[in-house]
């Protein structure tokens, strides 16, 4: 046996590398699927629940928040919330028992994802978060909605290519059946520590897509104003802002997962029966 092993060493060693290999070429890619799978159904859960919600429980969900959103107005600093300002908040816009508040569609780089109370990590690595010194995402003069939300995870493109929008690109939040479209506005580079673009300006109506740059480095935050503008006719209901499916190969995987992990799966599978072929022969020898 050992005699066996040393013999072939390098070529279970090659066979080891080259999976491995191809395994870490192709997590990213999947992973990003599955986590993209994962948010499409979140925000197809979400936008049932608000489908089948009683109207008259929309509206009362909507104009508690638009009061919270006054609220911030007689704040001396937005940024220092109180403790039972952050327990009420928490709780608005909730649907369904869950954290989701609305969610956010930017058709230029294909995002479609849930927007979730709170920045906590464990929201930022799966979805898009709210910053919760900011305005509720209501829409109305004397508004500021932040969402913030990574660059470059592994495992999730999320805000990844919002630094391809340009001054004119327009994006969308949908909230409890409440479309609203916003225009880019502003593009800025600032420090973390510089708050100033992300203040409430009174009688305007503004979105900031908020996330770190330089891409890998994050010592900066990039961010995307949009303001609020005429809701696009393609945009005014809830199924016209849901995109489609992307192409599978029949069992509800997109292709450009597909393929490379069955690629993957053919090359571990040739090289596996090589070996087995080969280990048949030398213990056929004697060897």
């Amino acid at each position: 046996m050992k005699h066996w092993i040393k013999k072939h060493g390098i070529t279970l060693l090659l066979i080891g590398v080259m999976l491995a290999g191809a395994g870490l070429i192709s997590y990213p890619t999947f992973s990003d699927w599955w986590n993209s799978f994962h948010q499409s159904r979140v925000v197809e859960s979400y936008v049932e629940t608000v489908k089948q919600m009683d109207p008259a429980e929309s509206a009362k969900l909507l104009a508690e928040a638009e009061e919270y959103n006054r609220g911030l107005l007689e704040l001396s600093n937005q940024w220092a919330m109180p403790e039972e300002r952050k327990e009420v908040y928490e709780k608005l816009l909730s649907v369904g028992g869950s954290d989701v508040m609305g969610y956010i569609s930017i058709d230029k780089i294909g995002v479609r994802l849930p927007i979730h109370h709170g920045t906590e990590e464990s929201v930022l690595q799966v979805a898009i978060g709210h910053i919760a010194e900011t305005s509720l995402p209501t829409g109305g003069p004397g508004t500021h909605c932040v969402v913030s939300g990574h660059r470059g995870l592994p495992a999730a493109r999320l805000f990844t290519d919002i630094d391809k929008l340009v001054e004119g690109d327009r994006f969308s939040l949908s909230v409890l059946g409440r479309v609203m479209t916003y225009e880019v506005d502003q593009i800025v580079t600032v420090l973390p520590t510089e708050v100033h673009n992300l203040l409430i300006e009174p009688g305007k109506d503004y979105c900031t897509l908020m996330t770190c740059t330089p891409y890998g480095i994050n010592t900066h935050r990039l961010l995307v104003r949009g303001r609020r503008v005429a809701d696009d006719a393609a945009d005014s209901s809830e199924d016209a802002v849901v995109p489609a499916e992307p192409k599978n190969d029949g069992w509800g995987i997109p292709l450009f997962v597909a393929v490379p992990v069955a690629t993957v799966g053919l090359l571990a599978l040739i090289l596996l029966m090589r070996f087995m072929r080969r280990k048949k022969r030398d213990a056929g020898t004697g060897e």
